[in-house]
């Protein structure tokens, strides 16, 4: 009997140990997407400012009685707490406490889908498990100035939206210089006669007028305006940009840019900038 109960004794040691228990880490972010996984369960998508993005299993999400609530909801500000183990890619989401939601967003057609864009961009653009505080700051910023701003005046959706893509780009690495040709090496910026330049999908950089006839048909121009524009943006925060408003037209062409270097980085079409531009 001795011996039996010493083998139970090993047996429930070796069961803890093969099972340990694992902590809990709780970290402030961003809900980028959810999707449904079994049968009430959601696999969701979030940026973390101390872990980079992460995917987690919220198991019986879409039950009524959720611990989650809406907190789950794409780009809820939350506190997430989740086990995480070397071994397995998805995390085990705990629960999570809401921050800040962006309800009020949503009442609006625009400013709903430019949320969708900033999720879509977000959870394409940054890779697994790399910590990145300077994007994680980027969207704080950019909910804050559409948060803040009349949900009558579209303006600050544009200027949100713009904003958040050149900054995306930049903070991504592949930004490439807008002064130059990107063919022949002509500069572009000159204060008295700025040249025009152009742009093609495929290529990273901006052509001159020359540089573009030889190139083939497909281009697009990126006026003297919008260059003048990524110069403000790059140096003054979302908030103190273009305050005498901000029109769908205006950048326009800034966006396709833009929309079309992330869309070449990750070798796919993005859903959402056709929806948000349409008229």
């Amino acid at each position: 009997m001795l011996a039996s109960a010493a083998r139970q004794r090993g047996q429930a040691r070796c069961d803890t140990l093969k099972f340990p228990h694992v902590p809990a880490q709780v970290s402030e972010a961003f809900v980028l997407r959810s999707y449904p996984f079994k049968e009430a369960d959601l696999v969701v998508s979030f940026l973390t400012r101390d872990q980079g993005k992460l995917r987690g299993v919220a198991k019986r999400a879409r039950r009524p009685k959720s611990p989650f609530g809406a907190g789950l909801e794409r780009l809820s500000q939350v506190r997430m707490s989740y086990f995480q183990r070397e071994t397995r890619e998805l995390v085990n989401l705990d629960s999570c406490e809401l921050v800040v939601s962006q309800f009020r967003l949503l009442s609006d057609y625009r400013a709903a889908v430019a949320l969708d864009y900033f999720a879509e961009v977000t959870d394409q653009l940054l890779p697994p498990g790399e910590p990145n505080d300077r994007f994680f700051r980027l969207l704080i910023a950019v909910l804050e100035h559409m948060r803040a701003t009349d949900s009558a005046e579209t303006g600050g959706v544009w200027r949100a939206v713009t904003y958040f893509s050149l900054w995306a780009v930049r903070l991504s690495g592949f930004l490439p210089d807008l002064n130059v040709c990107l063919s022949c090496g002509s500069l572009l910026a000159d204060r008295e006669t700025p040249e025009r330049a152009f742009f093609i999908r495929g290529r990273d950089g901006l052509l001159c007028g020359e540089c573009r006839r030889t190139a083939g048909a497909g281009s697009y121009e990126l006026s003297v305006e919008s260059r003048v524009m990524v110069e403000e943006m790059l140096r003054k925060p979302v908030a103190q940009v273009g305050q005498t408003g901000w029109p769908r037209e205006m950048c326009a062409d800034l966006r396709r840019f833009l929309v079309q270097q992330i869309e070449r980085h990750i070798e796919r079409k993005l859903l959402t900038p056709p929806v948000l531009e349409a008229e």
